[in-house]
């Protein structure tokens, strides 16, 4: 199986850019109902994935208060707790899966780290489902 058969492609996906404030990370993240969205540079490249809980730990450690505060809060002052590894569109699926145990969905990177989608943790159980199903 090919990872490409999983994959949800960039055009599809939300995403952030490395420059971004705290609000506009917010927005996005409300606007599309993501509780992760990947970090990618103005090239495209995938440079890790920021989490809801990420911004709610530093908010807290940070004392904000107010959503006001958040436009001089960038991006790179807050901590993330887990970084989301990405997988090569040439990776096998052994890979893929591994990666999606511990993370709700896997970037997808080409050859030179940029970020040509996502793929995820549902769409991976979905089909093994079905193929559970259509055995039995």
């Amino acid at each position: 199986m090919n990872i490409l058969f999983f994959l949800t492609p960039k055009s599809e996906v939300a995403y952030i850019e490395d420059t971004y404030s705290l609000r506009q990370i917010l927005e996005k993240m409300e606007k599309h109902r993501y509780s992760a969205i990947p970090i990618l540079t103005k090239q495209g490249e995938y440079v890790g994935t920021i989490t809801e809980g990420d911004i709610l730990w530093h908010c807290k450690a940070t004392g904000m208060a107010s959503i006001v505060n958040a436009e001089a809060i960038h991006l790179d002052e807050i901590p993330k707790k887990l970084e989301y590894a990405s997988v090569s569109i040439n990776s096998n699926m052994e890979d893929l899966i591994a990666r999606a145990m511990a993370q709700n969905f896997v970037p997808v990177v080409d050859d030179q780290n940029k970020f040509i989608g996502i793929v995820t943790r549902k769409d991976i159980i979905g089909y093994c489902y079905k193929k559970l199903v259509n055995a039995g």
